[in-house]
């Protein structure tokens, strides 16, 4: 791993070059909430499926999370300042545009990138996210409870024992996370999402009750366009197969000029 420090924050990254050589187009890996890039990019193949196909991918861990600054002050983890680091680090390693693919909070910090650097944004995928995007993913709040509850056993909230076990299976910092969601769920408009000229894939798991609907923010976008990832819920939509090669395909589509 590497290092470069933006806005007094360490952040960790990993830049993996093609298999074939080293002229593919750069693809920008933003990973999820409570994961890292080795949980959300490394283990389910994308890197490899990535530099296999020729393309250059470079995945970060998110303030807060793996390996980069933690911090226990809510206002750390807008998606706005989130969005800098991936910013600060296109810029760290010299590149102008990229393709860029988020997935879940991570698809939510590459829409605040496209809306405050579109020049930097070739392609956006925005993976387990949909229109949750614009009108919200429900109540968190007992998310962060869950994290910081002392003892596990006592949670009751499903879905704050399925954060509560995934981060503690991630081994991360819980007292950062709970900072992390308190701020990192700011809503972009309607009219947020149609100023992203962009193309932009979004691809949501069919059992995905977190994400909102993919087709509805795909339509939203002048270039937008869905994917169903078959049969997956949020956690398991990421390294879907099929997700894979829409992916890929959506790359191929669209190079960077």
């Amino acid at each position: 791993m590497q290092i470069f420090n933006n806005d007094g924050f360490e952040i960790a990254f990993v830049d993996q070059q093609p298999v074939s050589d080293g002229s593919g187009e750069p693809v920008l890996l933003i990973h999820g909430f409570a994961s890292s890039h080795l949980v959300n990019w490394v283990a389910p193949g994308w890197v490899k499926t990535l530099t296999e196909a020729g393309y250059r991918a470079i995945a970060l861990d998110n303030r807060g999370h793996g390996r980069s600054t933690k911090s226990y002050n809510p206002a750390a983890y807008t998606p706005a300042e989130m969005a800098d680091d991936a910013a600060a680090l296109l810029d760290h390693l010299g590149i102008e545009k990229a393709h860029i693919f988020g997935y879940s909070m991570g698809a939510r910090i590459s829409a605040f990138l496209a809306l405050a650097h579109p020049e930097k944004v070739a392609t956006l995928v925005l993976g387990g996210l949909g229109y949750g995007m614009v009108d919200g993913v429900g109540d968190w709040d007992p998310i962060a409870e869950a994290l910081v509850a002392p003892d596990p056993e006592t949670i009751t909230h499903p879905r704050g024992k399925m954060f509560r076990t995934f981060a503690d299976q991630t081994r991360s910092d819980r007292q950062a996370l709970a900072a992390c969601i308190a701020t990192s769920r700011e809503l972009v408009s309607d009219a947020q999402m149609a100023s992203i000229l962009a193309p932009v894939l979004v691809g949501v798991g069919t059992k995905d009750d977190i994400a909102g609907s993919g087709e509805r923010l795909a339509a939203l976008l002048p270039h937008g366009t869905a994917f169903d990832i078959e049969g997956r819920d949020h956690m398991l939509a990421v390294g879907d197969r099929t997700f894979k090669a829409r992916v890929l395909e959506f790359l191929q589509e669209h190079p960077i000029a």
